[in-house]
């Protein structure tokens, strides 16, 4: 592995798809990796321990971390327990940067963890910011951290926006693929099996991202997420249909130009950009044949029947921590879907109910009160199942 200038880190959620494909960039780029942290899946982790010679690495659930703990016994790896385990480990760490990736809320302590120790943040976890997303940003403006995002959309908008300057901006553009239920009524999503949603027509993804992309729930979260990365108001921020997923988003400016990021859908190149912005390294993907794509095209997103992402962008505009009770009970609904609890159209439904039953989150806003808003939500979605 050859010497870089780039600084160590932690990768938070290395058994996940984005998590692999961040150990792979940094074998790629010659980065040194100072810290592994999954959930469960001990036996990647001890793999991917030896395999990259870590000094640490801390798993969310204790008995897994035992396991592990005999596991590399012959190893000189610590092993962190728990989730407070994960928190120990970053503030222990000597990493300069550290990757999020760690599925859903539970993604949004150790973010606050990795700020506070002084860190860099390369974000993959968007629901830091759904959930909380005032309190991340006031946290990375206290202690001087940059937040660098791992989406492949927000990834584009970061560097578009080295064309321009902040009061140049006229809107920001997501693009979003449609998912594998393009076109289809709710009458049709009733049927859908956990299969078909699981079937992403371009991205190879983990199973709940996926069933978030089928729903257009994942692109909800994205207009939070770049709202607050990129301090552009939300009705500011438009959603495209883009069925090929090569252009990955857009920013407008003040003289109407359009400035896109393009490349073939594999999020290596937004790892390795968020681990090396503002340079530039070699190739970690394929190049882009626009001659054998041949075209591009682009469509308005369904509201009516996909209401999650117009439901995302009302969540944001009545603040508080309604976006925090949307993000969890979209994640109670998901889990059931993918446990054929209840089918993709009650999936979207409970998470509305609940959103529309919650008003009094809107008040709520420091950090304790947007954690019992997140717990009251799960509780109400569950009981709606």
């Amino acid at each position: 592995m050859k010497e870089t200038n780039f600084p160590s880190i932690l990768i938070l959620g290395s058994t996940g798809s984005v998590g692999e494909q961040a150990i792979d960039v940094c074998r790629q780029c010659g980065i040194r990796v100072r810290g592994l942290s999954a959930a469960r899946n001990w036996r990647r982790v001890a793999e991917q321990a030896r395999a990259l010679a870590v000094p640490a690495v801390a798993m969310a659930d204790e008995g897994a971390a035992q396991e592990l703990r005999a596991a590399l016994a012959d190893a000189p790896t610590r092993v962190y327990a728990g989730v407070r385990g994960i928190e120990e480990m970053i503030r222990e760490s000597d990493a300069a940067f550290a990757v999020n990736s760690i599925l859903g809320e539970a993604g949004l302590l150790p973010t606050l963890a990795v700020l506070e120790s002084g860190m860099n943040l390369a974000l993959a976890n968007k629901e830091s910011l759904v959930v909380a997303g005032d309190i991340v940003m006031a946290k990375a403006k206290e202690k001087g951290c940059a937040i660098t995002p791992v989406d492949s959309e927000h990834c584009a908008i970061f560097q578009a926006l080295r064309a321009g300057t902040h009061g140049e901006i006229k809107k920001l553009i997501l693009t979003a693929s449609g998912g594998p239920f393009f076109g289809k009524t709710k009458a049709e999503l009733a049927h859908i099996s956990v299969d078909e949603a699981l079937a992403h027509p371009t991205w190879k993804m983990g199973a709940k991202i996926t069933v978030d992309c089928a729903t257009m729930m994942n692109k909800g979260f994205e207009v939070i997420e770049a709202a607050h990365l990129f301090d552009v108001p939300a009705e500011r921020i438009d959603v495209v249909v883009h069925r090929e997923s090569i252009i990955h988003s857009m920013v407008e400016y003040i003289d109407n130009s359009v400035i896109a990021q393009m490349s073939v859908p594999d999020m290596r190149l937004c790892v390795q950009y968020a681990l090396t912005a503002p340079h530039r390294t070699s190739a970690v993907i394929p190049p882009l044949d626009l001659c054998k794509l041949g075209k591009l095209s682009f469509a308005e997103p369904d509201g009516e029947n996909f209401p999650l992402l117009p439901l995302a962008k009302r969540a944001f505009s009545m603040g508080g921590a309604t976006p925090a009770a949307l993000n969890a009970a979209n994640e109670v609904a998901v889990h059931a879907f993918l446990n054929r609890r209840i089918s993709m159209l009650g999936l979207i439904e409970n998470v509305v109910r609940v959103v529309e039953d919650m008003p009094h989150a809107a008040k709520c806003r420091t950090l304790s009160e947007i954690l019992d808003i997140d717990r009251e939500a799960r509780e109400r979605a569950a009981a709606l199942l």
